[in-house]
Formats: structure tokens, sequence, C-alpha cells
């Protein structure tokens, strides 16, 4: 019989406190945001914090709250960003200017020379306590893979003979997580769609870079002075390219004495439809290079001198030009002058 009334007592009060806590949930419920859940939803779940927020939640409340773009996480996929984009009632971001991992350093075992033998801990952020560093260059990669350890999409892996990272840009998420590692801060995220670079983050000059690395920047202004579209100036005696006026053309690369600048993306060269074409010569008055030939009223074409900046095809009124990916090298040697040289300035606006 007391088994019965304490059961029954048990009962009453678990009835109770049930009743309790389910009006205390409806009173204190906070109203969820459909818009917020279908947005969290469409993330990924990686929680890797790249956004800057804490985790996919966070992201999700900046971005239903607007303190965030639609394009907040970057780690989505593409469909996913559409999809969120979507979900807020704004256009998508632009995929094509997606950023990735990129490394500043070109200083590998053979060209970069080092101070002493480092048979410590496989780890840059260990190596730089012994004396900042076994590389001669204070601004070198130590190539222990610090960055690979950390990246959660095993975008980086370690080349394991120049011992410098490599990333997968396909697998590449611009979480910045190795960006934040990296002692040296040779890692930074850029865009993919950037043609060029400069792969180098010594700030000295000429010899004083020479006795450290055989593919350092110089500082020595030549890429400023080979660019045609003004689009380089040197802060700090290092190029900055303002990518707004870059062309693509390359001429910063085939300057370089050091191979500090380099090309990122294929080059590509200029193809004249000759159905098209009614010889008006404005191609020809606009390139910098003496890369089209023909006289006026004749059909004109691209020589082997074209750097594939592409001016050319967004002057042509007839839209005769494409840019197509380039098979052969360029030859300087085969430019012709087939209008009088303009101002970069003016060539771009004419």
């Amino acid at each position: 019989m007391e088994i019965i009334i304490a059961a029954l007592v048990l009962g009453v009060m678990g009835l109770v406190f049930g009743l309790v806590l389910t009006g205390t949930s409806k009173v204190f419920a906070v109203p969820t945001n459909p818009q917020r859940d279908a947005v969290r939803e469409a993330l990924p779940g990686a929680n890797c914090g790249g956004c800057g927020f804490p985790g996919c939640d966070g992201c999700a409340d900046a971005i239903a709250s607007g303190k965030a773009s639609a394009d907040a996480c970057p780690v989505s996929s593409p469909e996913a960003r559409a999809k969120i984009a979507a979900i807020m009632g704004v256009e998508v971001a632009d995929a094509s200017n997606r950023k990735v991992a990129r490394v500043l350093c070109q200083g590998d075992c053979e060209k970069a020379k080092q101070k002493f033998d480092y048979k410590g801990i496989e780890d840059c952020i260990a190596a730089c306590t012994v004396n900042d560093g076994y590389k001669s260059c204070k601004f070198a990669c130590m190539g222990l893979g610090t960055c690979a350890k950390v990246c959660p999409f095993g975008a980086i892996s370690i080349d394991p003979v120049k011992k410098l990272p490599v990333v997968d840009e396909e697998k590449c998420a611009a979480c910045g997580k190795c960006v934040a590692a990296c002692p040296k801060n040779v890692l930074t995220l850029a865009s993919q769609k950037n043609e060029v670079a400069r792969l180098c983050r010594n700030t000295d000059k000429l010899k004083a870079v020479m006795d450290v690395c055989k593919t350092g920047c110089l500082g020595c202004a030549k890429c400023a002075k080979a660019c045609k579209f003004e689009a380089i100036t040197m802060v700090n005696n290092l190029p900055v390219i303002d990518y707004d006026k870059c062309r693509g053309c390359r001429m910063c690369v085939e300057a370089c004495p050091t191979g500090a600048m380099q090309s990122i993306q294929p080059r590509k060269v200029a193809e004249i439809n000759p159905d098209l074409c009614i010889g008006c010569t404005i191609c020809a008055k606009n390139c910098q290079f003496g890369a089209i030939e023909g006289a006026l009223k004749q059909k004109h074409h691209v020589n082997a001198a074209c750097t594939g900046c592409g001016v050319c095809a967004s002057k042509c009124p007839k839209k005769a030009i494409t840019m197509k990916e380039a098979t052969a090298p360029r030859d300087p040697k085969a430019a012709v002058e087939a209008a009088p040289a303009k101002p970069a300035a003016e060539a771009t606006q004419a």
C-alpha cells in the first residue's frame, strides 16, 4: 500500500512539474525567425569561424539581421551562396571573385639561404623562437607545415623537396586559419581571378635581398616602369598592384629580374574574327604593344607580341575580337608600329 501511495505522489508531482515547465516554456519562448532558420540550414555546418562569427549559428544570426552579407560564409559552395542570397532577397555575389590562400614566398631550400640547420620541433612557430627562424631572410616561409596542420579542409600540403606550402585552390575555402597561424605572415587571402601577383614580402633592397634569396623582390621598380596601365606603385620597396587597373598583360612578370612577380592564371591572347573585322584600326591604335597588324579597311590580325591585355577587345566596335588562352610564349620582337604610341591613360579611355 505504501508503495502505491508513493507512486501516486510521484506521478502527481511529475504531472504538476510538467505543467509548470510547459507553461514556463510558452511564457518565455523566444520567437523563431523562419528566415534565419532557412539561412542556418543552408550553411555547411563546418563551424570553422572563417566568417568571423561564433560558428554557423552566429553567422546565420548575422546574415538574417543584416549585420553580414549573404556570402559571409567563406566555405559555402556557390549553390549554397545562391540559396542564401535568394532567402535574403539579394543578388548573388560574383563567384569569379572567390578568394583563396596564397603563399607570398618562393624562398625554397635552393633559393633561400639558411642561417643554421634546424633540428627542432616540426612547427613554424617553434622554429621562429630560435633566432627568429633558420632562414636568413626574416620574411621567409619556414616550410614546417603549421598552416597545413590548421587547415580544416586539407587544402594545404608541404612540397617535400622545396619545403614550401602548396595550396589546392579547389579545396581552399578561404577560412583564413592558415593566415592567422603563420608566424611570418607569408600567407594571405587573394582573389582567385588575379592574373599576376608579387610573391615576396622582403622590404629590403638589392644587395640585402640578393644576399639571402635568389628569388626575392629587389625593389628595383622595373615592374612599375614596364606597366603601361599605371597599375603598379612602389610602397616600402615593394610593388603594389592595383587590380582595378591591372589588365593582366604580364609585362611586370617579363621585367622582373628575379621572378618575384609571377603569373597566377594562364596568359591569354587576342583573336580577330576576319568575318567581323572591318579594318577600322581602332584596335591597333589602342594596342600598347604593337601586336595588331593591318591597314585601314583591311582585315587585321594579331601577331606573337600580344600580351593578352584585352584592351583591343574592349574597344572593338564590331566585337570582332575575343580572348583565348595562349598556346605559345609571347615574342616581343614580333611587335610592329601599327600606330603612334599613346599614353596608357589615353589608350584605355579611347
